[in-house]
């Protein structure tokens, strides 16, 4: 009972805390921990997801993107040379990491985490196919604008595909660099009816990304929580070409299982999408 009681009142200090620290805390054992929080008191370990909230129109946006990229996804050629991408931002403070935050409860919490600004910080890209991963990509600017993107695409990005594959499709989400008209007039031009992404009327996108959606894209579901994970161990990085170097050994761990194993998810969270009529797939 007396451990019981110690257990408890540690993680009502601090819910978010983890299992090897509150061990190091009370001077137990991980596994007497774990059993506690689990067998005694009940206690689930939630992990945070930080989701925009779905307005009235996503909905039916979300459905005609599954449906349609299930269909797309039936071909072999298609799935082969889908190509999933996306920035991220790696803080040095490690405070930007939700994915390795667990909060116990017996309730599932609605939790804010705090965002520290002005730390220093690195912007990243990647791209994702079903064989390969493309990148680090580290973005000299502090802030990624539509002028940086487009160049990245143009000098980097691009000839390593042109390199791999006859053709292929790009998906994009609908950040701001992505929206830029150069980026889309570039890709009109150079993918014609071959990119994913925010488009207007005119633009010859071969399907359009639906807004606030991170739970469908490859690179938000999957490696940016991967990479984290084994970036933000401790001791953290302590400067900058620390943390770059954490995320490229990082990149390069990922395996063609884990590959293998992200499309069969991505197949199943269209799936539940489309049945959840576009309800965000990190709530089910």
């Amino acid at each position: 009972m007396e451990t019981i009681n110690a257990v408890r009142q540690c993680f009502e200090r601090t819910s978010h805390q983890s299992v090897r620290n509150a061990s190091r805390e009370l001077g137990l054992p991980k596994s007497t921990v774990w059993k506690v929080l689990r067998t005694n008191l009940r206690l689930k370990p939630y992990r945070l997801q930080l989701l925009q909230k779905l307005q009235q129109g996503d909905f039916q946006k979300r459905i005609e993107l599954c449906n349609e990229l299930q269909n797309y996804l039936e071909d072999e050629h298609f799935s082969n040379h889908l190509i999933f991408s996306d920035e991220a931002t790696f803080h040095l403070s490690g405070k930007v990491n939700k994915h390795n935050v667990r909060i116990w409860a017996s309730e599932a919490p609605h939790a804010f985490l705090q965002h520290q600004r002005d730390s220093p910080k690195l912007n990243v890209f990647c791209a994702v196919s079903k064989t390969k991963v493309y990148g680090p990509f580290f973005f000299a600017e502090k802030t990624v604008t539509g002028v940086a993107y487009l160049d990245m695409l143009e000098q980097w990005l691009f000839p390593q595909l042109e390199d791999d594959m006859e053709d292929f499709v790009l998906q994009q989400d609908g950040a701001p660099p992505h929206w830029h008209c150069d980026v889309r007039s570039f890709l009109n031009e150079r993918l014609p009816g071959g990119w994913i992404g925010r488009c207007a009327e005119d633009d010859l996108a071969l399907l359009r990304w639906p807004p606030r959606s991170p739970d469908l894209t490859v690179c938000d579901f999957f490696l940016w929580g991967y990479v984290k994970d084994r970036v933000y161990i401790p001791p953290l990085a302590q400067t900058l070409p620390e943390l770059r170097e954490r995320i490229r050994v990082a990149v390069t761990t990922v395996s063609q299982d884990m590959l293998n194993n992200v499309w069969a998810e991505l197949r199943h969270r269209l799936e539940t999408c489309f049945a959840a009529n576009g309800q965000h797939i990190e709530q089910l």
